[in-house]
């Protein structure tokens, strides 16, 4: 167990920070054997588990880590079938409840008895998986960004949900799974959007807040686009047939529940219904906001998360 240097870029061009020394590179065996790569930082003795996106890594944490790092230990890791994680011997593997009892696994092998899950768009779904799953283990949930299923009938139909869509998605990912060559230069292509995104966060963030952003943006669509993109296509079809739906009124865990008005891939009215119907929830709606409401509204969520944690995480 040794200290990483890198991060995952976490620094980005801002110089190395104080808690990056704390950094260390862990590995746990998940149930079905597969070998998970973890990251464990911080210096409190209460635990915090960050849910990742579908491609974000530490480095898309970055106001979380440096406000909480000092009075938490912050525990994250890559999902099976991406970056320093092993694939499944099964892609059916890949399903969120497999990555639910990854992160079992990761904090069995850490002696974690409770902790706060604070998930971000695919980590909104496996937070609330693992706290239907495991809810004597969780102290709280913060969730930014997500959605409780489903995400091809909601995902980029920021206002209502057009039927014939998700069928059609399928079939997409589905011929481009079957065709990954086509699939790769799809993905060499799919960089022109880091501009239009760029150009929304000056708009949600503001001027200043984007160029800081645009770092990490750039490693993001790295991440997204890079060896691990067939995964990445079969893991947007397992969070369209995963639900929780059914499970939210009995998560009993308090929550905090964030959205942004602008947020395209899982829309705002997905969070309302995910605090509506859990009976422990608070809902923060952020007008200026996409799908990144920590990174570009930071001066917000933050406070809320602080709160949330000093007033009502049951650790």
């Amino acid at each position: 167990m040794s200290a990483r240097s890198d991060t995952n870029g976490a620094h980005a061009s801002r110089g190395a920070a104080d808690w990056e020394a704390t950094v260390q590179a862990r590995r746990a065996t998940a149930p079905d054997g597969t070998r998970i790569a973890y990251e464990v930082l911080g210096s409190g003795e209460r635990t915090i588990v960050l849910a990742n996106g579908l491609g974000g890594r530490l480095y898309a944490w970055g106001p979380a880590i440096e406000a909480l790092w000092r009075d938490y230990r912050i525990i994250t890791w890559d999902y099976r079938g991406l970056f320093a994680s092993d694939s499944p011997a099964s892609q059916r593997h890949l399903a969120v409840s497999h990555h639910a009892d990854d992160a079992l696994a990761v904090l069995q092998a850490e002696g974690v008895e409770r902790a706060v899950f604070i998930g971000w768009s695919m980590g909104v779904q496996v937070s609330l998986d693992f706290a239907a799953s495991f809810p004597e283990r969780v102290a709280g949930l913060v969730l930014l960004n997500g959605t409780h299923g489903h995400v091809l009938s909601t995902g980029f139909q920021p206002l209502f949900s057009v039927p014939f869509l998700p069928k059609r998605l399928h079939a997409l990912l589905d011929w481009l799974q079957d065709h990954r060559d086509v699939a790769g230069h799809i993905a060499r292509v799919s960089r022109l959007m880091e501009t239009p995104t760029y150009l929304m966060m000056c708009l949600t963030a503001g001027p200043r807040r984007a160029r800081e952003i645009s770092p990490l943006l750039s490693r993001y669509m790295d991440d997204v686009l890079g060896p691990s993109f067939v995964n990445f296509l079969r893991l947007f079809q397992e969070l369209d047939a995963h639900s929780v739906y059914h499970l939210l009124r009995h998560v009993e865990a308090p929550a905090l529940v964030i959205s942004g008005k602008l947020d395209v891939l899982t829309p705002a009215y997905q969070s309302r219904e995910i605090a509506r119907r859990m009976p422990n929830a608070r809902h923060v709606s952020l007008a200026r906001s996409s799908h990144f409401s920590m990174l570009e509204r930071p001066e917000i969520v933050m406070p809320e998360i602080a709160s949330f944690l000093d007033r009502r995480a049951t650790f």
